[in-house]
């Protein structure tokens, strides 16, 4: 591995050709608010380099409450009554925007997250493609017609929008996690208060800029930006009336917490929460090809991802092929800023995952793990840049094993039989994503089908399709986005039940 250490100053938005997707406040009911009533501020920094970017108002939460009145204003007095070829039309539209727009966007993504400049566009692809996917479903919400138990009865069912929607992102994908969310709540006439990340706001108003030109009307998609505020906006989304549908994306601990604040109106959940993946490699397997995968699923921007491999088992009489090759791969990695055109990985998004990637490191090592590459902190290009360390031995009583490291940390276990890897797999109380890799179809098959998780990748390392549904089951949340599933969480179905005849 190698590392290249950038100049501060060459990162700013100097970089950015499309001035109109550099935003400095709240998108409230088709208006900037480059200002809070509250006089409070935020710093947004590069994670890479300390270096201050923007500084944003602080919104208050009476113009939370702005934001929620506006949507629900915008959802009754025309939205919701909207044909889905209009909003086809506008969703489409957005995708096209993104996509003229995809080399600014993707700069802003590294500047506030820290990925790499290709992590970075593959994002903003992923994103642009749910506006495209839902631009196709909007005009297909079907329901159904029923046969009635009683011959003077016609029964059927249509499928209407929740209404307002609540949609709370996280940073490590600050685009993606909103369009796969929003882009289906739009598509059925339902409208948006979007709250992103205090650390990753930028993303969010630069879509924001691009909804504006699309052409949908006010009210219809807005955004609010907090730092300090973030619990207290939390609360007030979930427990406003107005309110019927919230999305969640990140740790099982808040989304427990918002689920309890919601449960005062039973409003709907959409919640995809912590992970804990199993990557599990059989001896059949195409060894080159599940270390290719390996690489794309564990290392993907620095680890820092919800369907992240977090434990890799590999077959005993495999292993040392596995790690050599696995080892070559990840010593080829070039680790520097995002926008430096060389950087194959970026930097971690604060000092604290930094630490809790050391913390699982050393304990595995203590407890007994055997050191491949050692990896670690790279101070010397900054405080958030991290090495990737492999080890082999991992022991089950590892933290690793029960905890979510959500960093550049390949903890690799070994296994000699099926039933043995579905055990120790399951032993989790998290269920979002398993990856397995097996020539043997009847593997394959068996695998799928025990594995306790909501999604099962085989033979490949990537989930990044608008075509599929995404979430998880257990203590990893409910709810699917994408795919024909994802348009359900955002609409009610309404029986209709007539007697004529």
């Amino acid at each position: 591995m190698s590392s290249i250490k950038p100049q501060q100053s060459q990162y700013l938005f100097d970089n950015i050709q499309n001035k109109i997707l550099i935003k400095k406040g709240a998108f409230i009911d088709g208006k900037w608010l480059e200002s809070s009533d509250s006089k409070e501020t935020f710093d947004v920094k590069d994670p890479a380099t300390g270096e201050l970017i923007a500084t944003l108002p602080d919104n208050s939460l009476k113009e939370v409450d702005q934001a929620i009145l506006c949507a629900d204003k915008a959802f009754h007095d025309s939205y919701k009554n909207t044909s889905p070829r209009e909003r086809s039309q506008w969703l489409l539209k957005l995708y096209t925007l993104m996509m003229e727009n995809i080399d600014d966007l993707a700069k802003i993504i590294t500047l506030e997250n820290g990925k790499a400049l290709t992590d970075s566009m593959s994002e903003v692809k992923y994103a642009a493609s749910y506006f495209q996917w839902y631009s196709e479903e909007a005009p297909r919400m079907y329901g159904a017609t029923i046969q009635s138990s009683i011959s003077t009865n016609r029964v059927f069912t249509i499928r209407q929008p929740v209404g307002v929607c609540a949609i709370i992102c996280p940073w490590n994908f600050p685009s993606a996690m909103i369009t796969r969310k929003a882009a289906a709540a739009l598509a059925t006439g339902c409208t948006v208060v979007v709250k992103p990340d205090h650390e990753t706001p930028l993303s969010a108003l630069a879509l924001a800029a691009l909804v504006e030109k699309a052409g949908f009307p006010p009210g219809v998609f807005n955004v609010i930006v907090s730092g300090a505020r973030t619990s207290d906006i939390g609360t007030r989304l979930c427990e406003s009336s107005l309110i019927k549908k919230l999305s969640f994306t990140g740790s099982t601990r808040v989304g427990k917490i918002l689920m309890q604040q919601s449960s005062s109106n039973i409003k709907k959940l959409s919640l995809e929460l912590g992970g804990n993946a199993p990557f599990i490699v059989f001896e059949d397997a195409d060894i080159q090809k599940a270390v290719e995968q390996l690489i794309l699923c564990k290392f993907r921007g620095l680890g820092q991802t919800c369907v992240c491999a977090n434990r890799v088992y590999v077959q005993a009489n495999i292993l040392d092929r596995f790690v050599s090759l696995l080892k070559e791969k990840v010593s080829g990695f070039k680790i520097g800023h995002g926008l430096l055109s060389e950087t194959t990985h970026g930097c971690l998004i604060n000092k604290q995952t930094l630490e809790k990637v050391e913390k699982h490191k050393h304990d595995a090592i203590e407890k007994g793990a055997t050191v491949v590459i050692s990896g670690g902190p790279l101070p010397d290009l900054g405080s958030t840049f991290y090495e990737p360390c492999i080890l082999t031995n991992v022991p089950k009583n590892a933290l690793v094993s029960k905890e979510e490291t959500f960093g550049p940390l390949c903890p690799i276990f070994t296994f000699d039989t099926m039933d043995e890897v579905i055990k120790t797999a399951n032993d989790t109380e998290f269920g979002l994503a398993s990856y397995v890799f097996s020539k043997d179809i009847n593997t394959v098959f068996k695998m799928a089908e025990s594995l306790e998780a909501g999604m099962v990748s085989c033979n490949t390392g990537i989930f990044s399709d608008a075509a599929i549904p995404f979430g998880g089951i257990k203590e990893s949340g409910f709810g699917r986005e994408g795919s024909l599933y994802g348009i359900e969480d955002y609409t009610v179905i309404k029986t209709v039940n007539i007697s004529t005849l």
